[in-house]
């Protein structure tokens, strides 16, 4: 560690730049607990020379696994150098670098290094803002998707939204070794949340995939849930089936192990045979020889060297029956482990096949999870269209309300422009009684120059009616419109009394209905219950009758025997006669019973037949109720036509008496004085 420190002392020394205190307090720390391998310089502010010593002391260290450089206000040129650094570097596992406000640039340097870097498993970009930038974002999904090693990525409040949800999406479609993903607290919506469901469909390898807080719908991160539970399902059953593989392996090694050592043991056996073999047959050829130089020397001994020679013989013999022994032994050893390879393939074969069960079973699954999807897309898009023909709905009651609108603009106009032909009116005949005024004033001046005091005061009292009649317009004026107000008022409050009163009405007649078809259901019900009860009585009606039958049959029979052995057996027969008298008692009560139950049963009916009477005379009154009920409903709607009438008429009357009084001119012999 010694070394580390004095490696980044000697770059920054060469670089122009003063080592960093915190830097190299870290290194003392890592020093000193020699068993650390992780740099942590987290929430220390590193300055860019600082930034440059560090990628290039990372870029051939071999010590550090964790390097956490959270919270460091690293700029933009700092991080790019840092990460530039760590791009060859083989032994960093997990990096942390939350909270750098990291953006473009950064973003393009951090997918350079998952497209070179081969050791990285773990990336936590917490707190920065990577998705703000697009391009950048690009580029860091770029080196992401071409990346095979990183498992772990958190991506939280980065400013993600459903573009950056997409570019992720399409990334993880290539991507096959990340297995976690966190992206909560970002703005990846529904548009980036559709793309990441359907991106799922073809990762089978993510495991965990955090979306909270995204804007996501509910059944779309269900969705997404429950695609994540199917990798890790999928992950689970492979895990498994590596297992089984390298357990199976292991063992099948294992007993080539055996067998070849089994084999190599006998092949040891057999070769020991052989070289005892030799040595025999050496020592043979040698006596032989010996045998021979002695017959030259010693013919007295040939009896006994042919003795000798027999023996060796049937050493031979011996030695020739346990070769073949021994190839016995090897024969059926190759058949044993023939038959063991056999055995073997066998094994291999059945594993195959319930591996390819075991596929199918996976692919049926896969199968119905997929059909499930569909399903719920299906939802979906009925969910849609039901939002789209609400939307239409509101579309179209707003075009009602703007036509609404227009028509009491219209209406408003026209009111308007009745009342300024009013006005106009009104002014032609001032204009005209001015006019006629001047008329009579020259022709009194002309002709009754000493009537002219008469004629000011004619004048006089005419400004004074005037007036009068105009304060009696303006009154007429106040009363019609008080009075239309209160007419619409009456109106308003005649329709609502009437549409009460039907309302209650209505409402009384249904709950009249309804009280009357659960009687009559009711009512139903009993009839129903009582035919059950008479169809029950007439079934045990029936098997009365049989057992009567039965036992009428029993006694012709017994009178019989009874006949033929009236002479031999006069004492059975008195005991046989009292019993069938009993018989004959409780045959007469059992019938007896019947007929009482068939008085029942005719009372019942008759019961039955005054009940549905009752319930059809109720019926009819009820329906004589309902009729008397419509026709005063009837007579109050007329009731309603008749005072709209009157109303109307009224209207009508004073408007034509208004524009009477208004239209007379103030000279007229019929007109206002």
């Amino acid at each position: 560690m010694d070394e580390l420190r004095r490696m980044y002392v000697r770059i920054c020394q060469e670089k122009g730049s003063e080592p960093q205190d915190a830097v190299l307090r870290e290194l003392q720390e890592h020093r000193e607990a020699s068993a650390r391998v992780r740099l942590d310089l987290s929430t220390q502010i590193l300055s860019l020379e600082s930034c440059q010593v560090l990628g290039l002391l990372l870029e051939n260290d071999v010590t550090f696994t964790d390097v956490i450089l959270s919270d460091c206000m690293l700029s933009e040129e700092g991080a790019k150098l840092i990460l530039q650094g760590l791009r060859s570097n083989s032994v960093v596992k997990h990096l942390n670098m939350k909270g750098n406000n990291l953006r473009g640039d950064s973003a393009e340097a951090l997918g350079k290094l998952l497209r070179q870097n081969s050791s990285i498993t773990s990336l936590i970009l917490e707190w920065n803002n990577l998705g703000m930038w697009e391009e950048g974002f690009s580029m860091f999904c770029d080196g992401l998707g071409s990346n095979q090693t990183l498992q772990n990525l958190d991506l939280r409040n980065n400013q993600i939204n459903h573009k950056g949800g997409e570019e992720l999406s399409a990334t993880l479609k290539r991507n096959f070794t990340l297995q976690e993903l966190d992206l909560r607290w970002n703005n990846i919506g529904l548009l980036g949340g559709r793309t990441i469901l359907n991106c799922l469909q073809n990762n089978r390898s993510i495991r965990k995939l955090e979306l909270s807080g995204n804007n996501i719908p509910s059944d779309i991160l269900k969705a997404i849930e429950q695609g994540v539970d199917h990798n890790q399902d999928r992950q689970t059953v492979r895990k498994d089936h590596v297992d089984q593989r390298q357990i199976l392996t292991k063992e099948v090694q294992n007993l080539k192990q055996e067998k070849n050592k089994q084999f190599l043991d006998l092949m040891g056996t057999i070769d020991r045979h052989k070289e005892e073999m030799s040595r025999s047959n050496r020592t043979t050829t040698l006596q032989i020889n010996k045998l021979q130089e002695t017959l030259e020397d010693r013919k007295s001994v040939v009896n006994s060297l042919t003795a000798k020679l027999h023996m060796s013989d049937a050493a031979l013999a011996l030695s020739q029956q346990k070769a073949q022994d021994l190839e016995l032994i090897l024969t059926q050893t190759k058949r044993d482990s023939a038959n063991l390879r056999e055995q073997l393939v066998k094994e291999l074969r059945k594993e195959k096949e319930d591996f390819a069960t075991r596929e199918l079973r996976l692919r049926q699954e896969l199968a119905a999870s997929n059909e499930k999807i569909l399903v719920y897309r299906s939802k979906v898009e009925e969910l849609e269209r039901k939002c789209s023909g609400q939307q239409e709905q509101l579309f179209e009651l707003k075009q009602e309300l703007t036509n609404t609108s227009a028509e009491l603009k219209l209406r408003a106009i026209q009111a308007e422009e009745r009342l300024e032909a009013e006005k106009k009116r009104f002014r032609q005949a001032q204009d005209e009684a001015n006019i006629l005024r001047q008329k009579e004033l020259e022709h009194m001046t002309r002709h009754l120059e000493d009537n002219e005091r008469a004629a000011q005061e004619r004048v006089q009292r005419i400004d004074a009616t005037k007036i009068a009649l105009e304060e009696e317009l303006n009154r007429m004026k106040m009363t019609l419109a008080n009075e239309r107000a209160q007419t619409e008022e009456e109106i308003q409050k005649a329709r609502s009394a009437a549409q009460q009163e039907a309302q209650q009405h209505s409402a009384v007649l249904q709950d009249k209905i309804r009280t009357l078809t659960q009687s009559r259901d009711q009512t139903q019900a009993q009839v129903l219950q009582q035919k059950q009860i008479a169809g029950e009585l007439q079934a045990q009606n029936n098997q009365l009758g049989l057992e009567i039958e039965g036992l009428k049959r029993r006694i012709d029979g017994l009178q019989q025997e009874i006949s033929r052995k009236d002479q031999e057996r006069l004492t059975e027969v008195t005991k046989v006669r009292v019993e069938l008298q009993e018989q004959i008692g409780h045959l007469e009560a059992e019938l007896a019973t019947q007929e009482g139950l068939k008085e029942r049963i005719s009372a019942m009916e008759r019961q039955q037949k005054a009940q549905a009477n009752t319930h059809r005379e109720t019926l009819l009154d009820k329906d004589s109720e309902i009729s008397s009920l419509m026709e005063k409903l009837r007579l109050k709607d007329a009731e309603i036509l008749r005072m709209r009438d009157q109303e109307a008429q009224r209207a009508s009357l004073l408007q034509s008496a208004v524009l009477n009084y208004i239209s007379t001119p103030l000279g007229s012999p019929g007109g206002r004085t």
